[in-house]
Formats: structure tokens, C-alpha cells, sequence
């Protein structure tokens, strides 16, 4: 398979998918289920394996400039400039808007639908659907089922029976 073919196979490969075939090119799993980063690193490795990697010039020219790097694992313990001034500083409290039918970001919907589940994290600005990101739950419905619902409804998210 040419080097294009094989890198646009990867583009409509699940998050999964992309885990076992980073198994096969760097025999080892992946820690990351991020279905881009994943992409993107086969997609370097697969260049890498087809067109060489460095040469060995360029490798040792990058181990030079990492030995001369001023690398700061800890800040300096003095502080050698003063604190900006002139800076107004809010420590009032701070409002975030959530609906509160949601739960809080990090938190995972699930839905069975057709003898098929599905799943939706939700993220503070979104929410992530077999690997792409969606502003409403209405179009995670819409692009499961093929026509309109309401997200909330469609994933049973009624409001708190305490407010």
C-alpha cells in the first residue's frame, strides 16, 4: 500500500483501532486513547518507516543542542524582577454557567439505542463523540439516530427534581 493510502486509512480508523495499530508500529500500547494524537504519531511513524529517519548528522546535531539547552527544572529561588504592578486582581467568586440538567464536565452519557450503545463525554465548552467534538447533544442525537431530537430528551437528562 503507497504511503497516502495507508495515512488515509488511518484518518477513518476508531480511537481503538488506532491503539492496536500503534501496537504494531512501535510494539508497545499506547497510554493515550486521544484518537488525534494517536493519528498523528502513526502518521509520522508511518513516514518515518517509508522515507528513513534522520540521518545519523541530524540526530547527533539534535543530542548537541539538547546537552547545550539551559533547561530550568525548578524556578530560580530569588526573584529577580518585581511583581507586576498596576494589575487589578478579582477575588470575588467566580460564576461559571452550566446547565444544570448536565453533569459536570469529565463525566461520561451513555445511551442504548437500536441494541447499540453509545457514549458522550462531556467537556466544559462541548461535547466529544466518536472522536469529534459537537456544541450540542442535539447533533450527537441527530448524527446517531439520522433525524432531529432533543439531546437532553434523547439521552434522558430531565431537570433536578430540586430546583
Amino acid at each position: 500500500m503507497d504511503l497516502k493510502m495507508e495515512i488515509m486509512a488511518l484518518q477513518k480508523m476508531t480511537a481503538g483501532q488506532l491503539r492496536q495499530k500503534h501496537v504494531e508500529l512501535f510494539q508497545e500500547p499506547s497510554r493515550s486513547s486521544n484518537r488525534q494524537w494517536l493519528f498523528r504519531r502513526l502518521a509520522w511513524r508511518i513516514q518515518s518507516l517509508d522515507e528513513g529517519n534522520l540521518s545519523e548528522r541530524a540526530r547527533e546535531r539534535a543530542r548537541q543542542l539538547a546537552r547545550e539547552a539551559d533547561i530550568r527544572l525548578r524556578p530560580p529561588r530569588e526573584l529577580k524582577m518585581p511583581p507586576a504592578t498596576g494589575y487589578r486582581i478579582n477575588a470575588g467568586a467566580i460564576h461559571l454557567q452550566h446547565d444544570k440538567r448536565l453533569p459536570m464536565p469529565g463525566a461520561v452519557l451513555s445511551r442504548k439505542f437500536k441494541g447499540q450503545m453509545y457514549y458522550v463525554n462531556v467537556l466544559t465548552k462541548g461535547f466529544e463523540f466518536d472522536g469529534e467534538l459537537y456544541r450540542s447533544l442535539s447533533a450527537i442525537a441527530h448524527k446517531i439516530t439520522g433525524c432531529h431530537w432533543n439531546g437532553y430528551h434523547f439521552f434522558n437528562l430531565k431537570k433536578r427534581s430540586n430546583e
